[in-house]
């Protein structure tokens, strides 16, 4: 009411939200202050996590919860008549992250809160997120994300602790497209925004802070005077346009050219930040070290490395082997990926343009890189070849997976079959070269959030059976094992995914128009669309089963709703038809009344953290089925196994160690190893799947006739080249009749209500080990040692 200068009944919705929002921060901001001051008092070791992605979702309701406000709030919509979900609904989520990479870093920034580490996140703060995305005729329609149309009442922005940042060349505007002026310096002012944390209890309030790119003040106004007001403006635009878009279309080498800038602008921003943070305290660079610790949340803050570098030989003033020390033992690395088009290589004519200081240092470290490799490993040409920054070719390109994994003290996988893969085979001999510097550290998702907030019926079921010590101790979920075989807390479990369930079927209805009935299975699969997440293996089940039934009416099948939702990028074709192909599959399922009520398939549009709140506690089966050695982790698995769905998998990233921990008999594994993948590349053959597998055959004559496009002949013909004339990459065939098998026993599991219960609270006592404050903590103990900082 006051901040909008209005009668309170004259507020909308968005106004009702932005008052909540702004009280909440109120109650925070205190502590957020004490919270810093404790750090500059205390001078402790500190860590600073760098990630172009945080996908945080929404905080009000997250921040209420950490802060304990929960009664105070209900009270308060009490009193005022508010209605608190109309409220809730109103904020948008952050635009500040794509998938698995940010969510990921949002998860660890509350554990650190939570573990009163003394910590910082440092992002960029996009003014668009990555696409918001509709659905048009079964298509995937990109439009504008523009989640800041609005003020942001959480964050804050910090002027007076702008950082400059310069670049080796200018912009300028020649026969209306944006040029480059080579020799000619220029600089970009990274303007800091700073969002709260909130750790579970709000004891600690950590910063994330976010850079935005604006022009120095300097204005060419005798240019614009004279009539180039056009490239008097370019250079400003050009800054105001770095961090608007998150992830631009990389397929263009203008796109590819602005994310390369975006990665360098939040390195240099970083480091100036917490280096004038560092030297507040102490004046020796020597203990650079033992007060800082910095983690490149994958490849893309990798330049931290040539940054940190040239800050200490050229504003220190330090010696070259002084510098390296210096810097290797301040800086980490996390890998995430073992699919080569993702370890980012970027041509090293683009450092001599933008970054030449960079790429001295670059050369130098390269240089003693091979001396070294080649003292060791003599006569070795092809490991030297292999382990160097630089890949030789028609193009030079930079790998910057090897310079993160040379410049840092520690390189990390986040699955215990990753990092065996990562160092065995991706970085072989970078890791027989530095053997001591690689480790794993399996990733974890916050239970505030992932359970506790987005399914309080379970969370309230768990903690009258075992108390709430859970909240900050996931391990302490082991204690309901021996309530598998509880009838009374079996019931209660069944009762708390029901009612998730009939809550999201409600909300579909009531948002989208669509109904789903939740009395049938909620069968999902959720993530990024991409081939290796194999989406269309799923689709493939789910057409031999309603070929099943078309064939045989009568035959008994436990009716199912199949979920979908995830994002295909922009320029990637294929997966935008999966996409179309999932929703023309929904259309002729919808419209066959041989088996309306028995199968129903939805793809769920604007797949996003609000979203899977909803969806993963309503969830009975989860299906992680990514081709095996191609999935790093995966979070989402994590998520669903901790709300009591019951996984179907291949045995690849996180999902191995989840049925480790469950019992593996708890879980429907099926498929290729990844071994198993890997020796089969010589001879695999998709069409002898379908000359031998008749369900397989029937599956893939009934898309290829055109069955499920009749008024678009011939639209998913790219599906057969992938599948069978292109060689099946990603073995959905070769993993087809065992994931129908594994189908197989998981219905017959589910026709048994005491039993499926049975496996949900013993997969739900087993993801003790999958909270990311295990992973922080190990983290912080093996790779960072930085210990907590309470605030008194």
């Amino acid at each position: 009411m006051y901040d909008n200068v209005a009668d309170q009944a004259a507020l909308g919705p968005w106004e009702r939200y932005e008052a909540v929002a702004r009280s909440v921060r109120d109650v925070l901001s205190q502590r957020w202050v004490l919270t810093e001051k404790t750090y500059e008092r205390e001078n402790p070791k500190r860590v600073y996590y760098l990630s172009m992605e945080f996908l945080i979702g929404r905080s009000l309701s997250n921040n209420i919860l950490n802060l304990l406000l929960d009664p105070a709030i209900e009270r308060a919509a009490a009193d005022k008549d508010l209605d608190w979900l109309a409220v809730l609904e109103q904020e948008p989520d952050a635009g500040l992250g794509n998938g698995g990479l940010g969510r990921l870093a949002a998860c660890f920034i509350d554990s650190m809160a939570t573990m009163q580490l003394p910590a910082m996140g440092y992002g960029l703060r996009y003014e668009y997120g990555i696409f918001k995305q509709t659905i048009q005729d079964g298509w995937q329609v990109e439009q504008p994300d523009n989640w800041l149309r609005r003020p942001d009442p959480w964050e804050i922005a910090r002027p007076g602790e702008t950082v400059e940042v310069q670049l080796g060349c200018s912009f300028e505007v020649r026969g209306g497209s944006l040029g480059v002026v080579v020799g000619r310096p220029s600089s970009l002012l990274g303007i800091p925004y700073d969002r709260p944390v909130v750790g579970y209890g709000g004891k600690t309030v950590n910063t994330l802070r976010l850079w935005a790119a604006a022009a120095p003040d300097y204005f060419d106004f005798r240019a614009f005077s004279a009539g180039e007001f056009v490239s008097a403006l370019a250079e400003r635009l050009t800054a105001e346009s770095l961090t608007r878009v998150l992830y631009p279309d990389d397929s263009t080498s203008m796109g590819q050219g602005l994310r390369f800038v975006q990665e360098y602008f939040l390195v240099a921003c970083s480091l100036a930040d917490l280096v004038r943070r560092f030297r507040r305290h102490d004046s020796d660079w020597t203990a650079l070290p033992a007060k800082v610790a910095i983690q490149l949340n994958d490849t893309h803050p990798s330049l931290a490395v040539p940054e940190l570098m040239r800050i200490l030989l050229d504003e220190a003033q330090l010696g070259w082997d002084q510098a390296w020390g210096l810097t290797r033992q301040t800086l980490a690395y996390t890998n995430h990926t073992l699919l080569p088009e993702a370890l980012e290589k970027w041509p090293l004519p683009w450092f001599a343009l933008l970054l030449p200081r960079h790429l001295e240092i670059i050369l130098e470290i390269n240089r003693r890189l091979v001396d070294e490799v080649r003292t060791r490993f003599p006569g070795d040409d092809g490991r030297v070849e292999r382990v160097a920054l630089i890949e030789e070719g028609s193009e030079r390109r930079i790998r910057m997976a090897n310079l993160a994994i040379v410049g840092t003290h520690s390189t990390n996988g986040v699955a215990s079959i990753h990092s065996e893969l990562l160092r065995t085979v991706t970085v072989k001999d970078l890791t027989e070269t530095f053997p001591e510097r690689f480790s794993n550290k399996t990733n974890g998702v916050t239970p505030r959030r992932w359970l506790l907030l987005a399914n309080p019926h379970l969370a309230h079921s768990i903690t009258r059976a075992i108390g709430d010590g859970w909240i900050t101790d996931l391990d302490e979920l082991a204690r309901l094992r021996p309530l598998a075989d509880d009838k009374g807390f079996g019931d209660a479990v069944s009762a708390a995914k029901r009612e998730a369930k009939t809550q999201f079927a409600n909300w579909l209805k009531l948002t989208s128009g669509v109904t789903v009935d939740p009395d049938t299975i909620f069968d999902c699969q959720i993530k990024r669309i991409h081939e290796y997440k194999r989406q269309l293996l799923n689709a493939l089940r789910v057409v031999v089963l309603y070929d099943r039934l078309r064939q045989n009416p009568d035959l008994e099948m436990a009716p199912r709703t199949f979920f979908f939702a995830g994002k295909a990028a922009p320029a990637y074709h294929l997966a935008k038809i999966i996409i179309k192909f999932l929703n023309s599959l929904a259309g002729t399922i919808d419209g066959d009344p041989a088996v309306r009520g028995r199968l129903k398939v939805v793809f769920l549009p604007e797949y996003c953290v609000s979203l899977a709140e909803r969806l993963i506690p309503a969830t009975d089966v989860s299906n992680q089925i990514s081709t095996a050695g191609y999935e790093a982790s995966g979070t989402s698995n994590m998520k669903f196994m901790m709300n009591g769905a019951l996984t179907i998998g291949t045995r690849d990233g996180a999902t191995i160690e989840m049925a480790e921990a469950a019992g593996e008999e708890n879980f429907f594994m099926f498929g290729l190893t990844a071994e198993q993948v890997a020796g089969s590349r010589s001879w695999y053959s998709p069409q002898w799947h379908y000359d031998n597998e008749p369900e397989t055959r029937a599956a893939l004559d009934l898309i290829f006739s055109d069955h499920f496009s009749r008024y678009e002949p011939g639209i998913f013909e790219p599906l057969r080249q992938t599948l069978l004339t292109g060689g099946d990459n990603y073995m959905h065939l070769a993993d087809l009749t065992a994931y129908l098998e594994a189908d197989r026993r998981l219905l017959e599991l589910y026709a048994d209500p005491m039993g499926w219960a049975r496996k949900v609270i013993l997969n739900v006592a087993g993801s003790g080990r999958f909270s990311s404050d295990r992973t922080i903590g190990e983290y912080a103990a093996e790779i960072w040692d930085v210990k907590p900082c309470p605030v008194p």
